[in-house]
C-alpha cells in the first residue's frame, strides 16, 4: 500500500496537527492552556491525549488490535466521560478529525487516484476506530453514573441513619 508508506513517512507531522485539532475541541481558554502547558502533572488531560494519539495512529497503520486500541483510547475517553462541557459526540468525534488532517497533509498526493482509493479504505478503519471510542465511552460513562448513584444511595442511607429512621431486624425474626 502506497498510502501507508505516505502516511508512515509523514506520521510525526499528521499526529502533531491531529493532537492540535483535537485541543481545539475544548473552549479557548483550555485549548490555549493545554498547548503552553507541557508539565504531564499540571496538564495531565493534555498528557494523555498526547501520549495516546500517536499509538492510536500506528494501529490505524497497522493491524487495528482491539485491546491494545481500548487502551490507547481509556485513557483520553475517562477524562472526556466526566468533563460537562463535552457532549458525547464531541468526546468522541476527536477521531474523525484524523480524516480532515490526512487529506489536508496528503493533498497533492491524493490526486492519484490509487491513493484515494486506498484512503477510503483507511478512513473506513477510522470510522471503525470510532466505533470503538463510542463503546468505551459508554463504559466510562456507566461507571461515573454507578459512582454517582453509590454515593446518592450512600448518603441518603447516612441521613435516615442519622434521623433514627432505620433499624436493624433481628436474624432469630422470621420473615414475612
Amino acid at each position: 500500500m502506497r498510502l501507508n508508506n505516505l502516511l508512515e513517512r509523514n506520521k510525526d507531522d499528521i499526529v502533531k496537527q491531529w493532537l492540535f485539532s483535537v485541543i481545539d475541541t475544548y473552549p479557548a481558554d483550555t485549548s490555549k492552556f493545554m498547548k503552553m502547558q507541557k508539565d504531564p502533572f499540571a496538564n495531565p488531560v493534555g498528557n494523555s491525549i498526547s501520549v495516546n494519539l500517536g499509538p492510536l495512529f500506528d494501529e490505524l497503520l497497522n493491524e487495528m488490535d482491539y485491546e491494545s486500541i481500548t487502551s490507547y483510547l481509556y485513557p483520553i475517553l475517562r477524562v472526556r466521560a466526566v468533563q460537562p462541557i463535552l457532549s458525547t459526540s464531541q468526546s468522541t468525534g476527536f477521531i474523525f478529525l484524523l480524516k480532515k488532517v490526512i487529506r489536508e497533509s496528503l493533498k497533492k498526493e491524493l490526486s492519484d487516484k490509487d491513493i484515494l482509493k486506498e484512503l477510503l479504505h483507511f478512513e473506513s478503519k477510522i470510522d471503525e476506530l470510532t466505533l470503538i471510542a463510542f463503546d468505551v465511552y459508554l463504559k466510562c460513562r456507566e461507571k461515573v453514573f454507578e459512582i454517582k448513584a453509590n454515593e446518592e444511595r450512600n448518603r441518603t442511607f447516612r441521613a435516615f441513619e442519622r434521623a433514627g429512621l432505620l433499624t436493624e431486624i433481628p436474624a432469630d425474626r422470621p420473615s414475612l
